[in-house]
């Protein structure tokens, strides 16, 4: 298993703006709570699912299988 930014510069810079904004809480969430901290813990479950390959849900990280 592989983490890796998402390959779209544009995305990470926008991602990364909505994250300085909400001091380091996932910016497609509400709340600033502990489980949306960026690298937020629905992130963290999917990538444990040996099954799940793809982006988590704001798009800045992706899970990779190679």
């Amino acid at each position: 298993m592989k983490i890796k930014l998402n390959p779209d510069a544009e995305v990470v810079r926008t991602i990364k703006e909505g994250l300085k904004r909400k001091d380091g809480y996932c910016p497609c969430k509400l709340g600033k709570l502990p489980e949306n901290k960026c690298m937020c813990e629905e992130f963290k479950a999917q990538a444990a699912d040996p099954n799940f390959e793809g982006f988590c849900h704001c798009k800045l990280y992706y899970v990779s299988r190679d």
